[in-house]
């Protein structure tokens, strides 16, 4: 059995992974705080959490400050509890007051991908000290604290370029100190059978440096499917399947959407706007691989950003059905939230057949 632990967890990709895999696993913990943001001393708060005897105690403290100092709802929380097997007492709700030496030696895989704003703040120096204050920093010290076997790390293709390439120098730096042996590669959704061009660093870390040498990442494969082929107009709800991994899809019907999803005259005419006199860029639709998700396609952006389709000639944005079924998600992963939430979970994601092929070419080196 896995032990599997999960850091800015979203809506669970490594746990559908290994469910779609039918890989024995158990959660440790978890811990996202839906982008709810506290007006705290974290220094204080990190020191009294630590005080505390037990992570359940650690964990209480955590969310009653949160009950004080906020009042909105984790939504992450909500859709992840839902769907996963986790006692409440496992789902932490920051991970800048998460305790990590309560779980040291006690997971075998960490995943995590610290939200790519946090890069903008990482100094110039390149060390582990260098990057705090930021949330990569509080992934690498989780690493640190946690000693998991191997570590998955996430994060936007633009890191590589950000600040002329020290950013990147920086976060080689601290994995270096941390003493794991790791690989790093680009991968692209469209690559792994999702029709979605998503483009991710993943950076790969062992404590063995044998396993880390024989790791090797996943090699392409042909895309079978287009984004047309994920819409409720040729599935219907319940007939897009995972079976023993493989995406299995039904399209012996389709089903209406929600009129919701359709543009009005108005929004049409702004959604089409091929731009400027300064800058013309011609919009399109109907794409057969979707443009990357985005957390903010709740909101009407031009056809060049967002993933609008034609349903019966009328121009709609994706179903949050739609968004997750090209994030990986299956039709049985219940969808619990508004939809507004729905489509900020679904982009915000890892795509969850990346994670798959990582595992499986992870389990080969783990096994022997």
């Amino acid at each position: 059995m896995i032990r599997v632990a999960t850091i800015f967890s979203g809506i669970g990709a490594i746990e559908q992974a290994f469910k779609r895999l039918n890989i024995e696993h158990k959660i440790v913990f978890a811990c996202d705080n839906g982008n709810i943001d506290l007006n705290i001393d974290y220094d204080k708060e990190f020191k009294n959490v630590r005080k505390l005897s037990s992570p359940k105690e650690k964990n209480k403290y955590t969310r009653d400050l949160y009950n004080k100092h906020s009042n909105k709802t984790n939504f992450v929380e909500i859709s992840y509890l839902h769907n996963y097997k986790i006692d409440k007492d496992d789902y932490f709700y920051d991970v800048k007051l998460l305790d990590g030496k309560d779980f040291k030696n006690k997971v075998d895989l960490l995943v995590g991908g610290s939200p790519c704003q946090s890069f903008s703040v990482i100094g110039a120096k390149g060390g582990f000290k260098d990057t705090r204050g930021t949330l990569f920093y509080e992934f690498a010290r989780m690493v640190k604290e946690v000693q998991p076997k191997v570590f998955i790390f996430e994060n936007v293709y633009g890191m590589f370029k950000h600040d002329n390439g020290k950013t990147w120098q920086i976060v080689q730096n601290v994995f270096n100190e941390l003493g794991y042996h790791y690989k790093f590669e680009v991968l692209d959704a469209r690559n792994y059978g999702i029709p979605q061009g998503r483009r991710r660093v993943f950076v790969v870390g062992f404590k063995d440096k044998k396993k880390s040498d024989l790791f090797s990442f996943p090699k392409s494969q042909k895309l079978n499917y287009s984004m047309q082929d994920f819409l409720l107009d040729n599935v219907k709800e319940g007939n897009f399947k995972s079976i023993n991994g493989k995406i299995i899809i039904d399209s012996s019907e389709g089903q209406e959407v929600d009129d919701k999803c359709f543009l009005s005259e108005k929004l049409e005419k702004y959604v089409m706007n091929p731009g400027t006199k300064n800058f013309k860029h011609v919009p399109k639709i109907d794409l057969p691989i979707a443009r990357a998700l985005l957390a903010t396609m709740g909101n009407t952006h031009r056809a060049s950003v967002n993933n609008y389709v034609t349903t019966n000639g009328k121009i709609r944005a994706l179903h949050p059905r739609e968004t997750h079924r090209l994030m990986g998600f299956p039709d049985d992963y219940e969808i619990v939230v508004s939809k507004a939430q729905a489509y900020k979970q679904s982009g915000n994601s890892i795509v969850v057949d990346v994670l798959m092929n990582l595992m499986l070419e992870i389990m080969k080196v783990m096994e022997d």
